[in-house]
């Protein structure tokens, strides 16, 4: 039996479809406009373009001011690469120094229920806006030959670390290691705990079900977080030249070598940036494809 206009088929006893109706009417409907369709806003438009022009503007003049006929005279420089060697050994040193307690600190925060939680995840994120200098103040407090730490260091084992190249990297460690705690601890509150309790049901130990398990599925957290963490070292100044110094194949890593090389040669320390901007440009290109992209 078939109805007017109804769109059935007695033959088939099937429905057919009719035209469906456009439902994005003006005042109507559930469509949504295509954001492209319509035109900037003026009062937002021109605020982002001050803002792009204020962080660009910067980075451009290093480049236009930049000395390209001497730059590979003043990059093969022994005092350059003494810089760059000690930078990239220090902040290397300080991201494996960050990975070894860093991750152990992100599980704790992430997975263990404890009182005072709370104030402890503000404690390990409060590097990131301390200033460095502060905090190269806060270093000389503990870990110097008259800190509550330092002292024990220096009479118990003879270890002596402001203004040593082991210096350099706890003061790198320190400010660059709450990049990793947090990035960790993020992957770590959005793996699924259900892999860990099924390793704990299969006779696992809680460490083992971390090693084998957990660590294996936050991998790629682990490996952003190091990699903001050594590029964070690698940039390190503040608490750098107060806890450790500026000695020359010692404790001179390159942004120190970029704020010496200003006061006497600017063209070097123009020299020494464009090197940093590299590094930094290169950081963040890996991080986008590998680990920051969603797959």
């Amino acid at each position: 039996m078939t109805f007017p206009g109804d769109g059935s088929d007695a033959a088939t006893g099937t429905l057919r479809r009719g035209p469906r109706r456009r439902r994005n009417r003006a005042g109507g409907g559930g469509g949504t406009a295509r954001p492209g369709g319509r035109g900037v806003p003026l009062p937002l438009l021109v605020p982002a373009l001050i803002g792009l022009a204020f962080l660009i503007v910067p980075l451009a003049a290093l480049l236009v001011r930049a000395p390209w006929r001497s730059l590979p005279e003043l990059l093969t420089s022994a005092e350059v690469w003494q810089a760059l060697r000690l930078s990239l050994v220090c902040a290397t040193a300080a991201t494996a120094v960050s990975l070894v307690i860093g991750v152990p600190l992100a599980w704790l925060l992430a997975r263990v229920e404890f009182p005072g939680r709370g104030l402890v995840r503000a404690l390990v994120t409060l590097p990131l806006v301390l200033p460095p200098v502060v905090g190269g103040v806060a270093l000389l407090m503990a870990l110097g030959r008259n800190g509550i730490v330092g002292t024990w260091l220096d009479s118990w084992f003879g270890v002596t670390l402001p203004f040593t190249t082991a210096g350099v990297v706890v003061a790198e460690a320190f400010v660059a290691m709450p990049f990793l705690v947090i990035s960790v601890e993020g992957t770590l509150r959005a793996a699924d705990p259900r892999y860990e309790e099924a390793a704990a049901t299969l006779g696992a130990s809680r460490f083992t079900a971390f090693r084998r398990v957990t660590l294996p599925l936050i991998a790629p957290g682990v490996a952003a977080g190091a990699v903001l963490a050594w590029a964070r070292a690698l940039g390190e100044f503040g608490a750098t030249i107060t806890f450790a110094g500026n000695f020359p194949d010692r404790t001179q890593t390159m942004p120190l070598a970029v704020y010496l090389a200003l006061q006497s040669d600017p063209e070097a320390a123009i020299a020494l940036s464009l090197v940093l901007l590299a590094v930094s440009v290169a950081v963040l290109a890996g991080l986008r494809d590998r680990w920051m992209t969603a797959r």
